[in-house]
């Protein structure tokens, strides 16, 4: 590696690009849709992607290259996809791209696969985000997606979108796992998604303990909006359900419910 292919200036356009790719809100996600890149940043993300010829490109310092695990990805994923390009950043620069302290410098720009509204008709188990809006509620609901199998994901406006920086990695690297659809209004969730609806609701007649014949078939459960719940539109199309709690608590964190839920559908499924 010669010294003129080390990235010293912290105006170099791919800096400035993965530094628009990590903005947070709304600007981040402009950038990510219109770029239909996101950044994986740290080792963690790097190993579950590697081997993925999503993983386009490769992002590390000349420091980097001594440690074992970082080389070792780098090899291994550049053996199944040739074609990466690779770029060396100098470490003085890293924490100017990076969000993570005192991690090992690799990070990797991954090509996302937009999907459109009303692209295809849902069938299966789902899972429908609407308007969740903390991006460490929509990563820790995607991880508990992926270990229940529910790994169909369909995004309401207002989400946060899921390939920022902190929904990665609050999910942990399931992403690479699960089919997203984003975007999707309250009509597009009842044009396009064949399964039974379900809902949580704290005033709702039928308990999720009680409704084991549903939970036998394919089902898509929404969760809501921290603040205001599920939407009133898409409450109307769905069965509502109550999750049992003491009356003292006034309601669950969504990601909570969330796990609670999909885990009651698997145990239901798994003891018949």
């Amino acid at each position: 590696m010669a010294k003129d292919d080390i990235i010293y200036s912290r105006d170099n356009a791919l800096l400035k690009c993965i530094r628009q790719l990590q903005l947070s809100g709304s600007k981040g996600q402009k950038a990510r849709v219109e770029q239909q890149h996101a950044v994986l940043d740290g080792i963690h993300l790097m190993q579950t992607w590697s081997g993925d010829a999503r993983l386009d490109s490769l992002i590390t310092s000349k420091s980097a290259q001594s440690h074992p695990e970082i080389a070792n990805l780098i090899g291994c994923h550049l053996e199944i996809c040739p074609n990466t390009q690779v770029h060396w950043v100098d470490e003085t620069l890293w924490e100017s791209i990076s969000e993570l302290e005192n991690a090992p410098q690799i990070m990797g720009l991954l090509e996302l696969e937009l999907t459109k509204p009303n692209s295809k008709t849902i069938t299966g188990d789902v899972l429908i985000l609407d308007a969740i809006q903390d991006a460490g509620n929509v990563g820790t609901i995607l991880r508990t997606a992926l270990a229940t199998d529910f790994k169909q994901i369909v995004c309401t406006t207002g989400t946060a979108h899921i390939w920022s920086p902190k929904v990665l990695r609050a999910a942990m690297g399931a992403h690479r796992h699960l089919h997203f659809y984003e975007g999707w209004s309250v009509n597009d969730v009842a044009s396009n998604i064949e399964s039974s609806l379900l809902a949580t609701n704290m005033d709702a007649k039928d308990d999720l303990y009680s409704i084991g014949k549903i939970l036998n078939a394919p089902v898509a459960w929404i969760f809501g909006n921290e603040g205001q719940g599920v939407s009133g539109d898409l409450l109307a199309q769905a069965k509502q359900i109550r999750i049992p709690q003491n009356p003292q608590i006034e309601s669950l964190n969504v990601a909570t419910a969330a796990a609670v839920c999909l885990y009651e559908t698997v145990r239901v499924r798994t003891t018949q």
